[in-house]
């Protein structure tokens, strides 16, 4: 990963000579961007098909106000994140083993692994969905086409990070045209939109379950490992007022790219609320959300949904092999060939398929599964960036300080509701 290609070498020259100038202007600012647009794409895999797409059927635009808040949620966290990797020059499981000893760097690596493993199952699964609504062919063959698929973005990962920050971004800008245009082609109300959105409800115990669902699908924790790793040693920042200044840079590139990720989740709530609510209908399922859109906007919602689906898998579950990679290094200080680990990541959903459960079924699963990592790489999170003598001058000042103890009490408190909620329903 760190290895600098000559063209990816000169790129970053220009980079450290841009940020040594106060105002490096437009041309000066490109070099920055990238690592937020990997990390977001966490944010947009096909488990926020499911529950946004419940959330909208189900409660129309009610839950609006949930997308937006977890997104400013997640904004804040991973601005923790890319500054620890910035001021630290290392990586959270790096640190989180420093810190707490290699005991602990074992027991975290084992649930980061579970954690990447059931990302990388709802990804899989998405990508495997979009091919089999484009094609027509069964699950088990887009299975195999997805994993081939799969192969050949991985293969951009090899070559650097650039080429794949530029592959990933193209895959955004496809669930994001994918999606906006089917906004705009259902017809949105704007008067229950901004209401939804502006005015926080639950209108029932049902949607705080929903409620937690979305964040659970939102706040993902191998974006936060991810995240500090990509912005570690990306630009050599040498003094104080240079960390200070590629921070900024970098916030720059996280509100853009989880601006566009916010977007995307809103329009898929949107939509399945203007379409699916409107007419009185409950979807679940990500097949049966392709077809009514298909039976309700014409042939060419189906096409977009799908493609946008298999954008999302294919690029998240990229994403997912890179963080899985990192996570190994910093716990157990230990690397497995990525075609390895990205063979070993298909043999899940290739039984969840073959088994004949359902896709969706599995995809909610997923997220409850993430819900326990959340918390343990959260809370070191927040613990490393308060902290003056790890962070430097770029630790967190005490507004910020607060809003992350906010935002973690929230997030395990809904992750906590989520898992209790869905253990006491299998009980009964």
């Amino acid at each position: 990963m760190e290895r600098r290609a000559p063209e990816i070498g000169q790129r970053y020259e220009r980079a450290e000579r841009a940020l040594a100038e106060r105002w490096p202007g437009l041309r000066g600012i490109l070099p920055f961007l990238g690592p937020a647009f990997i990390a977001s794409v966490a944010y947009i895999d096909p488990g926020n098909y499911a529950t946004n797409i419940a959330a909208g059927s189900t409660y129309g635009y009610r839950l609006l106000w949930v997308v937006l808040a977890a997104n400013l949620m997640a904004i804040l966290v991973q601005a923790l994140s890319a500054k620890l990797g910035i001021a630290t020059g290392r990586d959270l499981p790096e640190l989180i083993r420093d810190r707490y000893g290699a005991a602990a760097g074992w027991f975290m690596w084992v649930q980061g692994e579970l954690v990447v493993i059931f990302t990388d199952l709802a990804e899989f699964l998405g990508g495997a969905i979009g091919i089999h609504l484009l094609t027509g062919r069964s699950m088990v063959e887009s299975a195999v086409f997805a994993t081939i698929l799969s192969f050949l973005l991985l293969e951009l990962q090899r070559r650097g990070v650039r080429p794949l920050e530029a592959a990933i971004t193209g895959l955004v800008m496809v669930v994001t045209f994918s999606f906006v245009v089917e906004m705009f082609l259902s017809g949105v109300e704007p008067a229950p939109l901004m209401r939804g959105l502006l005015v926080p409800t639950f209108p029932d115990a049902e949607a705080v379950f929903l409620a937690a669902g979305i964040l659970g699908a939102t706040a993902m924790p191998h974006a936060i490992y991810l995240h500090s790793a990509l912005t570690k040693r990306r630009v050599t920042a040498r003094t104080p007022e240079e960390k200070k200044r590629l921070y900024r840079l970098e916030l720059l590139d996280l509100w853009i790219a989880m601006g566009i990720a916010g977007v995307i989740n809103m329009s898929m709530l949107i939509v399945a609320a203007t379409l699916f609510h409107g007419r009185g209908m409950v979807v679940e399922e990500i097949d049966d959300a392709a077809r009514l859109l298909g039976q309700f906007l014409g042939p060419a919602a189906t096409l977009l949904f799908a493609v946008g689906l298999l954008a999302s898998g294919l690029s998240s579950s990229s994403v997912g092999i890179l963080a899985g990679d990192i996570i190994m290094q910093g716990f157990i200080r230990f690397r497995i060939p990525i075609y390895v680990r990205r063979i070993v990541s298909t043999i899940p959903p290739l039984a969840i398929i073959l088994s004949g459960m359902s896709p969706t079924t599995a995809l909610l699963v997923s997220q409850i599964v993430l819900s326990f990592g959340i918390g343990l790489a959260l809370v070191p999170l927040v613990l490393l960036t308060r902290d003056r003598r790890v962070m430097g001058e770029l630790a967190n000042r005490p507004l910020t300080n607060l809003l992350a103890y906010a935002v973690t009490a929230v997030v395990l408190a809904l992750n906590g509701y989520l898992l209790f909620s869905t253990f006491r329903g299998m009980a009964v």
